[in-house]
């Protein structure tokens, strides 16, 4: 037994429920990746085994959600909840059945986030990572309904909640009803804080658009990683609307902190005990 527990779904997107399927699952088809920031061309398993960070540089790459549910959650202990909920093309958008099933395939998920209950060191939370390689990350109905799932199950086993969010912002596909999830899910985190139970939101890279327009930066405790983009819009949208250069590092994980819009930036090897911490003090 592995990282997942043995519940299962008839769906054939169900969640991996084995340590050696799930690093199956989430290795790229390819052998090698090349680093966008040094050119360093890196052979996969040397990456994996250094938690998706380039040894030569420290570049970050990106983690799948069924690696960040590995890194962050003890061994066994994780239980997916909400396993089958999926999109439907209820707009008739062109294109959309085909763009869903195709991310289906890709990411082996019904949708662009897991949800469920683990532990962190001993410390039961309410868990969800969102997958960008699904449609961009991209916030439908849901992603919002699992991200409300997730911190009611907080307020109902009275827990904290670790949300994880890596998003291109609002599926246009499904129109006003993806704008709806932003206050559906805020109002989602306004019912934990009145119950007095902890919100850690981690955004990471990149978090935009309409999650970063909502639950994202509605933590009581924000962490993140390394030079991360988190944002609203994109540097290069602003600065052709604001028709002026933007300061260096804008929007990156650093200059959020310096200017008070995240609370901590954590390695990747740290971000686990860095939760932990976080939480023995506010539970």
């Amino acid at each position: 037994m592995g990282l997942f527990s043995s519940k299962k779904s008839k769906n054939k997107y169900a969640t991996v429920t084995s340590k050696s399927k799930l690093t199956m699952d989430v290795v790229d088809d390819n052998k090698w990746k090349k680093c966008s920031r040094c050119n360093e061309i890196i052979y996969n398993e040397d990456l994996k085994n250094n938690l998706n960070i380039c040894p030569k540089c420290g570049n970050y790459f990106r983690l799948t959600a069924f690696e960040r549910i590995e890194l962050l959650v003890d061994e066994d202990t994780f239980i997916e909840e909400d396993m089958t909920l999926n999109s439907k093309d209820f707009l008739k958008f062109p294109g959309y059945e085909e763009k869903l099933e195709n991310s289906r395939e890709k990411s082996r998920m019904l949708d662009g986030i897991i949800s469920g209950i683990g532990k962190i060191n001993g410390i039961e939370v309410s868990i969800a990572a969102m997958e960008f390689s699904f449609m961009g990350g991209s916030m439908g109905s849901v992603v919002g309904e699992k991200v409300t799932r997730a911190l009611e199950r907080g307020i109902e086993k009275k827990i904290p909640v670790v949300i994880v969010s890596s998003s291109g912002g609002a599926r246009m596909q499904e129109g006003i009803v993806s704008l709806m999830q932003m206050a559906k899910t805020s109002g989602a985190v306004k019912r934990l804080n009145e119950a007095g139970l902890p919100f850690i939101s981690v955004p990471v890279d990149p978090t935009t658009g309409g999650v970063t327009a909502s639950f994202a930066m509605l933590g009581d405790i924000i962490v993140t990683e390394p030079n991360a983009l988190i944002a609203f819009a994109g540097p290069r949208v602003i600065e052709q609307t604001v028709n002026q250069k933007l300061p260096k590092g804008f929007q990156r994980a650093e200059f959020l902190l310096e200017h008070g819009m995240v609370d901590v930036i954590s390695e990747r090897k740290d971000l686990k005990m860095t939760i932990y911490r976080i939480l023995e003090k506010l539970i």
